[in-house]
């Protein structure tokens, strides 16, 4: 699991949210099994902290290898 790329997300809707997502802002999921059961994603919002979200408030994205590495220096 630790070579596995991280997934990207971007924000698309951003209702009752709008202080903790910013719409079209990439975000990294963090790995969680049990979120994904209840349709949910969970990452890193703007306060700092990780929370679970509608995962239909997101968009997958494919990050370029290169690109995955400079955010992970980044964060």
């Amino acid at each position: 699991m630790q070579n596995e790329r991280p997934q990207y997300v971007v924000c698309v809707r951003n209702e009752d949210y709008t202080a903790s997502l910013e719409l079209r802002k990439i975000y990294a999921v963090i790995p969680d099994a049990d979120a994904q059961t209840h349709g949910m994603v969970r990452l890193v919002d703007e306060s700092g902290e990780d929370y679970l979200y509608p995962r239909d408030f997101f968009m997958p994205i494919e990050i370029p290898e290169r690109m995955s590495e400079a955010f992970a220096l980044a964060s």
